[in-house]
């Protein structure tokens, strides 16, 4: 992974927010929130929150007294999610690395990451760490993007972005957000963090978009694939957005829009 694969900074946060949370992560994050509180856990802690879509899902479906701690690495990105969520004296936000958490052992009942792991520079640590946190029974609940071909408003907006850099075709959305799909793998870096009930459902969802430019923007420009764009040619960010609508158009039609999406989503126990 590339280090501007994790640079969520400038006015990425609010487009990823505004576009790329509707587009892709809500029916997630909604699905995410049901499952642990199904749990009915006293303490949960989110790591790799992002602009906390699982937040504002997950916080209104906690009893009052239940403990919610919510982190992220990437501090804009937890200030945008504060921002966003108003104040709820249950929940308390705190930047952390979940390669190096904060807390003590045995500290919670269920550990929460929507589209984080693929993130993880040491994903056995990470599930490591998730592990030593969670109490006697405590859950660890995530979810990982399936591979690109499986979701197609990622792989279109790839196709089309590398047309515009044919010598050094930017890759990140192939490279980190759908580089980590094997279930066979994720399975074998869970057991090797200690966990040994692992259930994986692969889910597909629709992703829906009111016109394809809004769906580009929100990959090219709400995403770290803007970094990529803008180390090979800055002049050229709205050059390949327009190329990137175009080929979703081409694919879906005009005006609003829709295409499958699909992600793995993993329970597991110790």
């Amino acid at each position: 992974m590339a280090e501007s694969d994790k640079v969520f900074a400038g006015s990425i946060p609010k487009f990823y927010d505004t576009l790329m949370v509707p587009l892709i992560f809500e029916a997630y994050a909604t699905h995410m929130a049901a499952l642990v509180a199904a749990f009915s856990p006293g303490a949960v802690l989110e790591t790799a929150a992002g602009s906390g879509a699982v937040t504002r899902a997950l916080a209104p479906r906690l009893a009052p007294g239940v403990r919610y701690v919510v982190t992220d690495l990437n501090q804009p990105m937890l200030d945008h999610a504060a921002a966003r969520q108003g104040f709820d004296g249950r929940i308390e936000w705190r930047q952390a690395d979940a390669l190096a958490l904060p807390f003590d052992d045995a500290s919670f009942d269920v550990v929460c990451c929507q589209f984080g792991a693929m993130f993880f520079p040491n994903r056995v640590a990470g599930y490591a760490q998730a592990r030593r946190v969670l109490r006697p029974g405590g859950r660890f609940v995530f979810n990982v993007w399936d591979r690109i071909e499986e979701n197609a408003f990622a792989d279109d907006v790839t196709h089309a972005v590398a047309a515009v850099f044919p010598r050094d075709p930017p890759q990140f959305l192939a490279r980190t957000p759908h580089g980590y799909h094997d279930v066979a793998r994720i399975r074998e870096e869970l057991s090797l963090a200690g966990f040994a009930d692992i259930r994986i459902e692969t889910r597909a969802e629709v992703s829906r978009s009111t016109s394809a430019r809004d769906a580009a923007t929100a990959y090219c420009q709400g995403t770290p694939l803007r970094n990529e764009i803008e180390a090979r040619d800055a002049s050229l960010l709205h050059v390949a957005t327009e190329r990137a609508a175009q080929a979703i158009r081409n694919r879906h039609g005009d005006g609003a829009v829709a295409g499958k999406i699909q992600a793995h989503v993993i329970v597991a126990a110790g």
